[in-house]
């Protein structure tokens, strides 16, 4: 099993054109969504005791196992953002973390077997903790962000020797390796550990760096984006969920990965919250692969 340990939250969202309040987000439920496109899953997260059980069983709907998933006295973890008329720029207009606050991951034992985890964006030292109860994982990502690679940078760094790779976006790999140049950021972030580096550069496209080598690939062209919250753990969740089943990470299953990473988060954009990925199906999925990988031919 693929596991995941991440947020799960209320998200209020406004676009130019549309205000979506108090829907289901949080990285742990878009990883989720995505990632069970391509096998079985389960979620690691805290909610509080106004969570709906409803939304716990349309997880359970899609194969997605919430025996990780804790429920504690007090309120969901709520997110709240704007996005700017060309979508590409977002500005966090509140953030209450309350039960998240003070999240410490157990992992049911059945967890702790798992070849596969994900380590979504966090405390680096409550990931370090989920990284003590795994026994010998196959392969481990993380995701980071600025706030803790301005304020725990130590931990992160020290975070980065432990995992196999990391996901990330352009401004956390330039600002972990200080360099300005994205190519060279990636590959310097991989010298600091992780040997597999992917950079998301949201509507410009992810960069892979994996032995060496550098694999870039554009976004999924889209005429319409309605919201792009999520786009990056559904990016994580599907590259996690194809390397699981392939049950390899040779950099030739690494670049199919990036490329269906990017094809169901490009699905996602369609759709507020998990809307488009309720009713996303692995045949959709493989089709928009091929025409995107016809896309790419030369």
């Amino acid at each position: 099993m693929l596991v995941c340990v991440g947020s799960i939250a209320f998200d209020t969202v406004e676009t130019p054109d549309h205000l979506a309040e108090e829907v289901l987000g949080g990285s742990a439920n878009f990883f989720g969504f995505a990632a069970s496109l391509f096998g079985p899953v389960g979620l690691v997260g805290v909610v509080g005791d106004d969570f709906p059980e409803s939304h716990l069983e349309v997880l359970r709907s899609r194969g997605i196992d919430t025996t990780g998933v804790q429920r504690v006295p007090g309120r969901t973890f709520r997110w709240a953002g704007r996005y700017r008329d060309d979508m590409n720029v977002r500005e966090t207009t509140n953030l209450e973390l309350n039960v998240f606050g003070a999240f410490d991951p157990v992992l049911p034992e059945a967890y702790r077997t798992s070849g596969y985890c994900f380590l979504a964006n966090g405390s680096p030292a409550i990931q370090e903790r989920v990284l003590d109860q795994l026994r010998q994982p196959k392969l481990v990502l993380a995701d980071t962000m600025n706030h803790w690679i301005e304020g725990a940078r130590d931990e992160v760094l020290h975070l980065l020797r432990r995992v196999d790779g990391v996901i990330i976006n352009d401004e956390e790999a330039m600002m972990l390796a200080g360099r300005t140049n994205l190519v060279a950021a990636a590959r310097a972030v991989a010298r600091l550990g992780p040997g597999i580096v992917v950079v998301k550069k949201g509507a410009h496209g992810s960069l892979l760096v994996a032995d060496g080598g550098v694999f870039p690939l554009p976004a999924f062209p889209l005429e319409e984006v309605k919201d792009p919250t999520g786009a990056g753990d559904c990016f994580a969740g599907a590259f996690m969920g194809y390397v699981a089943r392939a049950g390899d990470h040779s950099v030739a299953t690494l670049r199919k990965a990036v490329l269906y990473g990017t094809v169901v988060a490009s699905f996602n954009c369609e759709a507020f919250s998990v809307d488009r990925l309720r009713t996303l199906t692995p045949a959709e999925v493989e089709q928009r692969a091929r025409e995107f990988a016809e896309l790419l031919r030369t």
